[in-house]
């Protein structure tokens, strides 16, 4: 998924960014809530990581003024506040969880795991297509009962294709799934790994809409075509 990281602090932003990024998540790092808003108006994310001690607007204003916005995704404040009153007025404002610095990695990445279910209305750790079942929070694929070993890339592609079942996502939507700003996409990189997800798990799964992008079609109806 795509993370929208907003932290001041240099050391521990660049420290969060590479992390996330070796467990798979595309990454952007801004450093104060006036680029937080851009971001927001220019890209789609999953997740927004929000410290509160941000330079010219506070983490909370900017929190409000994001949900105000429009931004319906997954907020979780990551502060070094621990006090009670914090807390509440950070999920009064609409963030959907609070995460007290110093964190662990492994726990900061099951948070956003359970806050994004949330945001996109689901209870489980496990999304199924027939024999096919993504295992979200240990970023695994089985199929048929067996693993199927998949790239970071491969796993974020088919988990955003898996997210919005039955529906017809984009290249540029695919693409700002899984890349960061910087990062350099050649110009049929999608196409690639929708390529190897075909090669791994049938080339039937995952559909191509001519001049409109993929989709993965609901079980009833890739069994009813």
């Amino acid at each position: 998924m795509r993370i929208l990281l907003v932290e001041d602090d240099p050391q521990l932003g660049r420290a969060t960014q590479i992390g996330l990024e070796q467990a798979g998540h595309a990454v952007d790092w801004v450093q104060s809530a006036e680029s937080a808003h851009t971001a927001v108006r220019l890209h789609r994310y999953a997740c927004l990581l929000l410290d509160l001690g941000l330079p010219q607007q506070d983490g909370m204003q900017a929190l409000a003024a994001l949900r105000r916005g429009g931004y319906d995704g997954a907020i979780l404040i990551v502060t070094a506040r621990d006090q009670i009153p914090d807390r509440i007025a950070g999920l009064d404002a609409g963030a959907d969880d609070f995460v007290i610095k110093p964190f662990d990695l492994n726990e900061l990445s099951a948070r956003i795991r359970s806050a994004c279910r949330r945001a996109h209305g689901r209870d489980g750790v496990m999304l199924t297509h027939d024999d096919l079942v993504v295992d979200v929070a240990a970023r695994q694929v089985h199929q048929g009962g067996q693993t199927v070993a998949l790239t970071a890339r491969e796993f974020s592609l088919l988990l955003m294709l898996m997210e919005h079942c039955g529906r017809v996502l984009s290249r540029e939507q695919l693409e700002e799934s899984i890349y960061s700003w910087g990062e350099e996409i050649e110009s049929n990189a999608v196409q690639v790994h929708i390529h190897h997800l075909r090669k791994k798990l049938g080339r039937s799964l995952i559909r191509t809409v001519h001049a409109v992008g993929y989709r993965i079609d609901k079980p009833e109806e890739s069994t009813s075509t």
